[in-house]
């Protein structure tokens, strides 16, 4: 991580995200801009939650780890997104490890200011309220994805969301027993998918790793990507 010296780029995103009145005068002073490098962690599950995050640029890949080690990814994030607000609203330590997936730049703010500043502010509250309710939605819409599309428009959407043309669209570091788990399906058949995406030419596999080759192709088999929330970047908040 490491802090982006320029308030001209802060304000860019405030104006360009309609966040002018979320942030208002008392609380600019203390906003940061911060950028993370592709395997960065922005903050990790069980740690003491200090920052709220909003993503402007660049995409996040969510996770929890049990006890005994395993992971299971739950989410993709790009923009606009917030990360640490359930924290800050419940006074609760970090739920879930979040990660830059690509290059990531975000809008940082301690939560002390936000207690000093914006607690009665409702425009914030408001955006906090838009936030965590999409999350909710979303969610459930996952679930109901899982339960109701076969598994090849899943594991086509979750292809989507783990890759990036900006990060050569390669698949490295994720189990496929997580992914298996994350998309609803056994590692059996998972496998039995993938390799019909090689013969179908959408995507390549060796030495476990898996490159997509036709983005289109997955796209129009995934036709919506339900695993990956975002509001689109031309998108304004109401």
């Amino acid at each position: 991580m490491k802090e982006i010296q320029d308030r001209e780029q802060l304000k860019h995103y405030l104006r360009a995200f309609q966040l002018e009145s979320v942030f208002h005068e008392p609380l600019r002073p203390h906003l940061s801009l911060y950028g993370f490098e592709p395997g960065d962690l922005i903050c990790t599950q069980g740690q003491a939650a200090e920052y709220l995050y909003v993503l402007v640029h660049g995409k996040l890949k969510i996770y929890t780890t049990s006890s005994e080690g395993k992971t299971l990814v739950l989410s993709f994030k790009t923009p606009l997104e917030v990360i640490g607000d359930v924290e800050y609203v419940r006074g609760t330590p970090i739920l879930n490890t979040v990660e830059a997936v690509t290059s990531v730049c975000m809008i940082g703010v301690h939560y002390r200011w936000l207690h000093n500043y914006g607690k009665d502010h409702a425009p914030l509250l408001q955006f906090l309220l838009e936030i965590i309710t999409q999350k909710f939605y979303v969610k459930s819409n996952s679930l109901s994805f899982n339960l109701m599309y076969p598994v090849e428009v899943r594991l086509a959407s979750y292809l989507l969301s783990v890759t990036s043309e900006e990060s050569d669209s390669r698949l490295e570091g994720v189990s496929l027993s997580d992914a298996a788990n994350f998309i609803g399906t056994s590692y059996r058949h998972l496998n039995r998918v993938i390799r019909q995406f090689c013969i179908q030419g959408l995507v390549e596999r060796h030495k476990g790793i898996i490159v997509v080759k036709d983005r289109n192709g997955l796209s129009a088999l995934a036709g919506h990507n339900i695993y990956e929330n975002h509001r689109g970047k031309g998108e304004t908040r109401s």
